[in-house]
């Protein structure tokens, strides 16, 4: 058999074009295209498996083997040759398919007398579609020709399969891609239920033409694409190195370099000389090597591949001239879907959004952050929902389950639409307590305070019945920026926040920056465990301009009214004691400059580390309030890394160990005098909080929605009685109290 000139394959793509122009059913479609390959390149075999679910291939059509096996013949991911292809997303070429490791014989094929076997991967982007295979009855090895010309081959029945050419009335037709009902498990970014239509941040695009009938043409329309990319990512770095040097101009340049590679253009330009359009080209060499970096085991490779993507997919805006910026609208009660999204992007899309569907992200992340202010649902890890929803697909978000159905069926459908109405159901019941106090039947009063970070928080300050604000995130206003914000900014976001208080009270929190929460113009730190690195009033401390800049700001914005400032992640006395001395400083200073002071000034800590339940009585007799971060707090207490999804949920909170450092650091407080609070999220669930106020904690604070729930279940039992119930369950030695806590609430 000889190799295949460019010739040769132009005239089979093109001989591919017609058959997807042409009428007719999708089966009829398959069999002319297996037909029209086995012929092209001179074997006896071609056959297309496509994928049934996300884990089953079968094969879907044949020349050369036996008729009966198609839609019968079926495969697991990674079982036998063709198996193993999909799930590397690499080929598979050898003279002796029977020797490979792993091949699977399957008699009713008949594929028994064809030795030679060479599988290449249909694939779009990091979208496993099936697979192509060729064999034939001469033992050989296929030539580098050969497999270059079926992978070129194979992506344009990629681009066939996205544009439904293989779906037709027959009963065996494959279900039509994206438009199926799917159901997505992810975790949980932001509790709460929405219903809307897709809104992809990053539309996906679509090549309509993967065959291109001039390939001078083609790469011309290529070299002007490129050279339009590499002129907008040139403007990129050199406006970074306007800025200063740093990691951020080193990430930039290695981005330019992909730009700019020979060989990247050199591959695309091999392609459309066999035929592919300049697109089609593109995607191909996208999905190339996606396949071959989601396989690399070196994490600096994998993290090249989102530089891949990003530079591809900018390309492919060009080249179609598709993009955000294509006139269409956002739909009604809009979801936005996207692989990942920095704050300031989110803030843009504002309350329009009703929720929020993220391929990675995490519960610690700026978009979590955002979304919980926004009060929308968030769902995170919900792999493929990029390549897999489109734009105006009806779209229901469980960010309380962390689940996402997509094109929903109309049974899944009305069973959320039942769930939704009851929780408006309850909010309009909570709404009734609005005015009255969280007091339990035994008279213990517990005070319901908020969390908050924006602006757009402050209404829910009257309408949630919350007493305060608990817990004021000034980051925020740093995270949305792309360079620090200045004094006389800070100070009227301030006077602000405090002028919609209505002289409640508002803790603010400085900067807590780090970990998860790395400003964009913050030379990114490299450490191995971040949540315990350099963060937080640890950075405060190291930067004291920004500290101090802050603290002034804070100072100003007050103007006659109380100021409450609460310092972040102290780990030891001895840096809070630096943070308050700068704090007395900056007071005096503002004095001297003849700026109005606070009429009184509190000063907290947010107690986030273990090591701060054994600090020195002087710490607590220091502190005018104590604020206790239950997520950091409990990551450390169990070392379980509230990012990593495999250990986060593995610890409960209400383990007697834990609640017996909660317990202790509520006899320090006592012990000093000093009002103690508790944020987190736990404090919105209603039996933790039941929990924490058994344990003595007056105070909590949480999202504004959670405070109606919280409420009502305090209002109706007596906190004397569950503390009882704590304190037996410890007694039998019992690992956690959620149990008899459970089943005491129920008997009431």
């Amino acid at each position: 058999m000889q190799d295949r000139t460019d010739s040769d394959s132009r005239k089979l793509l093109r001989r591919l074009k017609e058959i997807l122009a042409a009428a007719g059913g999708g089966q009829d479609r398959l069999d002319q295209i297996t037909h029209h390959i086995a012929d092209s390149m001179g074997t006896e075999v071609c056959s297309i498996y496509l994928f049934r679910d996300a884990d089953t291939l079968e094969l879907c059509a044949t020349e050369g083997l036996r008729p009966e096996a198609v839609h019968q013949t079926r495969l697991r991911l990674g079982e036998g040759l063709v198996g193993r292809v999909a799930r590397t997303g690499r080929y598979v070429n050898t003279a002796d398919a029977p020797s490979q490791p792993g091949f699977r014989f399957m008699p009713e094929t008949g594929e028994e007398v064809f030795p030679a076997f060479l599988g290449v991967p249909i694939q779009r982007v990091g979208e496993r579609l099936g697979v192509l295979v060729v064999q034939c009855a001469t033992a050989r090895q296929f030539s580098e020709d050969e497999v270059y010309g079926l992978e070129v081959v194979a992506m344009v029945l990629a681009e066939m399969t996205e544009l439904g050419a293989f779906q037709g009335s027959q009963s065996d037709s494959l279900p039509l891609a994206h438009r199926f009902p799917l159901m997505i498990r992810g975790g949980t970014g932001q509790e709460g239920a929405a219903q809307g239509r897709v809104w992809l941040h990053e539309a996906r695009v679509v090549i309509s033409n993967p065959v291109g009938d001039d390939p001078d043409k083609e790469l011309i329309r290529l070299h002007e694409g490129v050279d339009r990319l590499r002129s907008t990512v040139d403007t990129m770095v050199a406006a970074a190195d306007m800025v200063g040097e740093g990691e951020h101009a080193a990430v930039l340049e290695t981005y330019r370099m992909f730009a700019h590679s020979r060989s990247w253009l050199k591959r695309m330009e091999e392609d459309i000389r066999l035929g592919l359009s300049a697109e089609a080209a593109v995607e191909k060499e996208q999905s190339t090597a996606r396949a071959r970096l989601e396989m690399a085991s070196d994490p600096y490779l994998r993290d090249r591949l989102h530089d891949l993507d990003d530079l591809s997919n900018r390309l492919l805006r060009i080249l179609t001239g598709q993009g955000r910026d294509t006139g269409a609208e956002m739909p009604e009660n809009p979801i936005l879907v996207a692989r990942n999204i920095g704050p300031a992007e989110l803030l843009e899309y504002g309350r329009r959004l009703k929720g929020v569907v993220l391929e990675e992200g995490s519960v610690g992340s700026h978009a979590a952050i955002v979304a919980r202010a926004l009060a929308i649902p968030l769902v995170i890890h919900a792999t493929r929902i990029t390549t897999e929803a489109l734009n105006g697909d009806p779209i229901l978000v469980d960010g309380d389950q962390g689940v996402v159905h997509l094109r929903p069926e109309e049974s899944v459908h009305k069973a959320f639409l039942d769930k939704i109405a009851m929780q408006a159901e309850a909010q309009d019941r909570y709404a009734d307590l609005r005015d009255l106090p969280a007091t339990g039947t035994c008279g213990t009063t517990i005070q319901m305070y908020m969390n908050a970070g924006l602006m757009a928080d402050l209404p829910s300050l009257e309408g949630s019945g919350a007493e305060g604000v608990g817990l004021f995130r000034t980051e925020l206003q740093f995270l949305v920026r792309n360079h620090v914000p200045r004094r006389a900014e800070l100070a009227g976001l301030y006077a602000r926040v405090m002028d919609n208080a209505q002289g409640k009270p508002v803790m603010f929190r400085t900067l807590d920056i780090g970990s998860d929460k790395v400003l964009p113009y913050m030379k990114p730190q490299d450490e191995p465990n971040p949540a315990m690195g350099w963060r937080a009033i640890r950075v405060g401390l190291d930067k004291r301009g920004v500290l101090r800049m802050q603290l002034q700001a804070l100072i100003r914005a007050s103007v006659g009214r109380p100021l409450h400032v609460m310092f972040p992640f102290v780990a030891d006395i001895t840096e809070y004691e630096a943070a308050h001395r700068i704090l007395m400083q900056e007071m005096a200073r503002e004095q001297r400059l003849g700026h109005s002071m606070p009429s009184d000034i509190r000063v907290g800590a947010m107690l986030e580390t273990p090591s701060m339940a054994f600090a020195p009585r002087r710490f607590f007799e220091m502190c005018d309030f104590v604020s206790i971060g239950g997520n950091d707090l409990k990551q450390f207490f169990f070392a379980a890394d509230r990012e990593n999804e495999r250990v986060r949920r593995r610890y409960d909170t209400l383990n007697l160990s834990f609640l017996a450092l909660l317990r202790q650091i509520v006899q320090r407080c006592e012990e000093a005098r000093v009002p103690l609070s508790f944020c987190g999220e736990d404090a919105g669930r209603p039996i933790e909080a039941l929990v924490f106020a058994a344990l003595g904690i007056r105070r909590l604070s949480m999202r504004p929605a959670s405070i109606g729930p919280v409420k009502h279940l305090i209002r109706r039992v007596s906190i004397t009685d569950l503390a009882q119930v704590i304190a037996d369950a410890e007694a039998e030695g019992l690992t956690s109290v959620r149990g008899p806590v459970t089943a005491w609430l129920a008997r009431q």
